[in-house]
């Protein structure tokens, strides 16, 4: 029967606070961070968070309301909309600038998206 060891990783102080920063800021759970840097066990993660977390602490418990979870929520819901509706701004500008070139294009009998779309220095 052969053993193959796993290499020892070691991360950079610089890197740690990284992570632990990156979990603060909730862009990674503990898990998620694990996977994504290959690190071998939670407990690992954890005395790093005791170590550079200036919010986590070891001891500390979040208290989860259900109401900051729905606030939280609904905040989330409501940037979704704001950014679908400036989506929707955006594609009918789009629209709009694309039929004022067609328009442009058919009055003045020049192509005008062939000479100064965006294309026009490549097929120069």
């Amino acid at each position: 029967m052969t053993f193959h060891l796993k290499p020892q990783r070691i991360f950079s102080e610089d890197l740690r606070k990284q992570i632990v920063g990156q979990i603060e800021r909730g862009e990674f759970t503990v898990t998620q961070a694990m996977r994504e840097y290959g690190i071998g066990g939670k407990q690992t993660v954890y005395n790093w968070l005791y170590r550079y977390s200036r919010t986590l602490k070891k001891g500390t418990r979040m208290v989860m309301e259900k109401d900051s979870q729905s606030k939280t929520a609904q905040e989330l819901r409501n940037r979704i909309k704001e950014l679908e509706a400036a989506l929707g701004r955006k594609s009918l500008e789009a629209d709009l600038y694309r039929i004022i070139v067609e328009q442009a294009s058919d009055e003045y009998g020049v192509d005008l998206k062939k000479n100064f779309g965006e294309h026009a220095s490549e097929s120069d």
